[in-house]
């Protein structure tokens, strides 16, 4: 069961009744500044340093001393501030107080910003909350402009300073789907059109140039137009970090939490860049923990899975898989050539034969960014250099290109890819084994030798332990016998050959 984000008070010794009389009549004549003392280090030891300094420190008496019908009165600067603190710690900010002065009846909580004279908002206390407090969603007030970053301001602004554009090329209907990416799609497209969390998080994850930004962007596009309330912030995990960073050196890290834990989703692109940023990622943990809490809607992208993300701590990889996780394969040849063919089709390139494209298809496998580059330069020099596009110019204007993608795959990449893929030993390629759980991916790795590489079916075979080449050909032929009569085995040998191809 996982832990809750909320801090949880510890025991504080309360005196017997009798010494608390005494105390207690005692403390009535005192000024209320001198109890407000008392109470902050008692709430210092109940809660830890850590709460105390984040919400109950920057509590202040709004007046000098204690009404007539019992009220003491606190200030805070913002309201998101102020509603944290009612729901969290009110009544036990009332508790350590009427230990102070029985005459306490309740603590009331404003909104004054700094500098401010007077209270900005109707104050709240524990008694005017219902028995499930709302989500308040904070209207921020501006901040002096003495804090040079990171000052509150209305969400509006908030939401355009944290927020990176989106690329309005980046959306739905340009995005074209194939059996690598229909399910990350399809979740993606699900989270945009929901109007209530569905997964949280959504973690999307893939190679370099499969999609992953295209689909955040696609996300942030959606919800704007079809719920323009909702406040969208999407940005990469490093600006996340920066914005941090800057709110550490400025001093300003209350308004670094108001203004992330106030949004209605958020988009976090690369999170393994705050790979090793203990920092960071602490800071981060606590928002995604505030945000889920609050029912906000989180969209994380990576590299690979959570669960294989390094330098990343074990907590943050398992709240990231809470949601659901989608990832996206290598791209297939079908799936290259229609990405090609919308590209071509939106930018009128009519000059361009199918040939060509196909050929484009073939050769560039590695990812959709490097395919579309390779369009853009085979159009250009029609264009500047007025001769036909043809397969020959093709390949001359793109050998750099075409020689990068060109990579040999090895019989040891393939081993290790497969056992990796199957969950066994990279030994077990070699040894004498012949359980069925071994013996099985074994064969696959030696159909995919046969498929990639040059290599003979002796050498095969002595790559394997030393077997002889009609255990090669056995494996061969029946691996594809096995594709022929299972569909779904069929599918997870095309996925390797594409991770081994791209």
């Amino acid at each position: 069961m996982a832990k809750s984000s909320h801090p949880q008070p510890q025991s504080v010794s309360v005196p017997d009744e009798t010494a608390l009389d005494a105390t207690r009549v005692a403390a009535a004549s005192e000024p209320l500044d001198v109890q407000w003392q008392r109470v902050r280090s008692r709430l210092r030891v109940s809660f830890g340093d850590a709460a105390f300094n984040s919400w109950l420190k920057p509590l202040a008496l709004a007046d000098e001393g204690l009404a007539e019908d019992g009220d003491v009165h606190l200030a805070v600067p913002t309201r998101f501030m102020r509603d944290w603190v009612a729901n969290h710690y009110s009544e036990r900010l009332r508790e350590i107080w009427r230990l102070e002065n029985a005459a306490v009846r309740r603590v009331v909580i404003h909104v004054r910003p700094t500098g401010a004279t007077q209270p900005q908002s109707k104050p709240l206390a524990a008694s005017d909350l219902p028995a499930t407090a709302p989500i308040v969603r904070p209207t921020v007030t501006r901040a002096p402009s003495t804090l040079p970053i990171l000052q509150v301001r209305d969400m509006d602004d908030i939401e355009r300073e944290l927020s990176a554009p989106l690329d309005p090329r980046f959306t739905f209907d340009s995005f074209i789907t194939g059996k690598s990416n229909e399910l990350a799609r399809a979740a993606a497209l699900r989270v945009a059109e929901s109007p209530t969390v569905t997964y949280n998080p959504l973690f999307l994850y893939g190679g370099v140039g499969l999609g992953k930004t295209h689909l955040m962007h696609a996300i942030g596009w959606h919800i704007r137009q079809r719920f323009p309330e909702r406040r969208v912030v999407y940005l990469s995990a490093e600006k996340f970090m920066y914005q941090f960073i800057r709110a550490l050196r400025f001093k300003d890290t209350m308004a670094f939490k108001e203004q992330f834990r106030s949004v209605d989703v958020l988009m976090i692109d690369d999170i393994q860049f705050i790979a090793g940023k203990e920092s960071t990622q602490e800071e981060f943990f606590h928002t995604f923990n505030a945000l889920c809490d609050q029912n906000r809607q989180i969209i994380v992208s990576g590299d690979r899975s959570p669960s294989d993300l390094e330098g990343i701590e074990e907590r943050m990889r398992s709240r990231l898989g809470w949601g659901l996780v989608a990832d996206i394969h290598p791209t297939d040849f079908e799936l290259r050539l229609s990405i090609l063919q919308a590209k071509a089709e939106k930018n009128g390139l009519t000059n361009i034969p199918q040939d060509v494209l196909e050929f484009l298809a073939r050769r560039i496998t590695s990812n959709v960014r490097e395919l579309e580059g390779a369009l853009n330069r085979i159009s250009a020099y029609a264009s500047l250099v007025g001769k036909p596009v043809t397969v020959t110019s093709a390949q001359e204007v793109l050998q750099d290109l075409l020689r990068a993608n060109d990579r040999k795959v090895t019989i040891e990449e393939i081993q290790k890819r497969v056992a990796e893929h199957y969950s066994i030993r990279f030994a077990d390629m070699h040894s004498p084994r012949r359980a069925r759980a071994v013996a099985r991916p074994r064969q696959v790795a030696m159909y995919l030798a046969k498929q990639l590489t040059s290599r003979s079916l002796p050498e095969i075979g002595r790559k394997f332990g030393g077997r002889d080449h009609t255990t090669v050909m056995h494996a061969v032929r029946k691996i594809e016998e096995l594709r022929e009569i299972d569909a779904a085995f069929a599918e997870d040998i095309d996925l390797l050959r594409r991770k081994l191809e791209s």
